[in-house]
């Protein structure tokens, strides 16, 4: 294990070896310039009291007990108890104070002041009418929610909204090119890191290079998942849906939520926000273990009969490398195009307004101050149903079917014959159509560059841009639907696919891992808003 304190320009104190029982501690120990404006970062499952406790004690010890090989501390003592205090001030309850926790705390009481004169200014003004064909479809085209995060930009805009150059979706104003214009990128790569685009919903700002290093070992420190979730993921049923595993899953960690437990012990409505904070960032820290998880133990390892298939084999996590990219690496996928697909798929499924079913679960569950980890596990059982998550499976499988049947003639012809088939069956073409937008969905046109860019020769790819061609005309002849453009599962799962994803039921797993971010950003907002509304 290691325990590293960092200060902007490196490690203060470093602390690295094993637990001995009674917490004693066996390796070395090292620490040099203490100041006090630091985060903290470990493995372990204690918090900044117990392990500031710890160093204190262990500083009061004989150079050679236990076997350590450096120790530098004798000195600091009373620093480390300076520090020590300081920090749990910050926190008050005992949490460590991160960069991203630290700015947060300073926007939210300018935001909250901005709500309150909202509700001042414009409390009684009414944001239009509503129809009874609104209340019988799903509330569609009603503004109802606070959500900040992220917001659609259909073609035919509604009339108090002026779009942003038709972006289709926009995250804390800014488009995809955008994201992919400004945001930290892996070495070597082109798509935006999920880090950055962390920082930028929490906090509506783009982060510099010091946030963003800061917010990467901060997910990094808090993504250890227990050995008893483990396995609890190992034993789960192989005939169970890999998405009831990762809902069950977060079920589980739930014993681990600190705002369930500061709520129980008492906690004014007004610091709601920063406990909340501790779940969301632990969440979102942690799924990607729990999704490589379901995948290695469903598809590539059977546990019961401790029998290895196609080689599989858990794989640890990589700490050199970034959020998506360590997902792709524990999923078993290491080639650098995968991982890029991975975290291009990751920023931009993140969020999409507060109005689907996934969204919406988790904002209406959190309101009754349910904890993230139930929530978000609501969430999920909404992006399981096959109207919402599943829709890039049934593309895919559309996809197939099409090109089993045309076998090398993906002509422009065969593919309109196929598609009016389909509709004369009474049947849908899946991908196509939007609830908001009315033009090409941003998030397809993005993974069809990516594709362009990276892809070259692969049949399936080919038919899905040709069905571009071909689809939106023959909708548009019909008169019948609003939207005849492609959303962004008309070419999500083919991009899996390509990269040797052959496992459908889990694509809508990819998925629930990058909408975590926009989820837990609104949960946490809400919770800060909260005794405001």
């Amino acid at each position: 294990i290691a325990i590293n304190i960092y200060v902007f320009h490196g490690p203060i104190f470093k602390m690295t070896g094993k637990w001995l029982p009674n917490y004693q501690f066996t390796g070395q120990l090292i620490l040099k310039n203490p100041l006090f404006n630091f985060i903290i970062t470990c493995q372990l499952k204690f918090n900044i009291r117990q392990i500031l406790q710890l160093i204190i004690k262990i500083s009061k010890k004989n150079h050679a007990q236990q076997g350590l090989s450096k120790f530098v501390v004798s000195d600091h003592v009373d620093c480390l108890r300076v520090i020590g205090k300081i920090l749990l001030q910050r926190s008050i309850y005992g949490y460590a104070q991160s960069a991203l926790k630290t700015r947060l705390t300073e926007i939210v009481p300018q935001k909250q002041a901005e709500l309150k004169e909202v509700k001042q200014k414009f409390g009684n003004q009414s944001l239009g009418t509503i129809t009874v064909d609104q209340a019988l479809g799903g509330m569609r085209n009603m503004f109802a929610l606070v959500w900040d995060a992220s917001l659609l930009h259909p073609k035919d805009e509604h009339k108090s909204f002026k779009p942003l150059n038709f972006s289709g979706i926009t995250f804390r104003e800014y488009s995809i090119p955008d994201l992919c214009e400004l945001l930290p990128k892996a070495p070597g790569g082109d798509e935006p890191l999920c880090e950055g685009l962390i920082w930028l919903l929490m906090t509506g700002e783009l982060p510099n290079e010091t946030q963003f290093k800061a917010v990467s070992e901060e997910i990094k420190a808090r993504s250890h998942v227990p050995k008893e979730t483990e396995d609890f993921i190992a034993n789960l049923p192989k005939n169970m849906h890999p998405m009831t595993q990762l809902s069950m899953s977060l079920l589980h960690l739930q014993t681990q939520s600190k705002f369930a437990e500061a709520y129980r012990k008492g906690l004014h409505k007004s610091k709601y926000w920063d406990v909340i904070y501790e779940d969301c960032m632990d969440l979102i820290a942690k799924i990607p273990r729990l999704a490589a998880l379901i995948y290695r133990h469903l598809y590539k390892v059977d546990v019961l009969n401790k029998a290895k298939v196609l080689g599989g084999q858990i794989i640890k996590a990589d700490p050199n490398l970034d959020w998506a990219g360590n997902y792709a690496h524990m999923l078993g996928y290491q080639q650098h195009e995968m991982k890029e697909c991975i975290r291009g798929y990751l920023t931009i499924h993140s969020d999409h307004e507060g109005g689907n079913v996934s969204a919406h679960t988790t904002h209406l569950v959190g309101s009754a101050l349910a904890d993230p980890y139930l929530s978000y596990s609501a969430g999920l059982n909404g992006l399981a149903g096959p109207l919402h998550g599943l829709a890039n499976q049934e593309v895919l499988r559309w996809l197939l079917d099409l090109k089993e049947e045309l076998g090398n003639d993906i002509s422009e012809a065969k593919v309109r014959e196929f598609t009016h088939r389909t509709l004369a069956e009474g049947k849908v073409i899946p991908g196509y159509g939007h609830a908001v937008l009315r033009h090409t969905d941003p998030r397809y046109t993005h993974l069809r560059n990516f594709a362009t860019r990276y892809i070259k020769n692969d049949p399936l790819v080919d038919l899905c841009k040709t069905v571009y061609h071909v689809v939106p005309p023959i909708l548009m002849e019909l008169g019948k639907v609003k939207n005849p453009w492609p959303n962004v599962d008309a070419h999500s799962g083919v991009l899996l696919y390509h990269y040797g994803m052959k496992e459908f039921d889990y694509y809508t797993v990819v998925f629930a891992v990058s909408r975590a971010i926009g989820c837990m950003t609104n949960l946490f907002w809400s919770r800060a808003f909260g005794n405001l509304t």
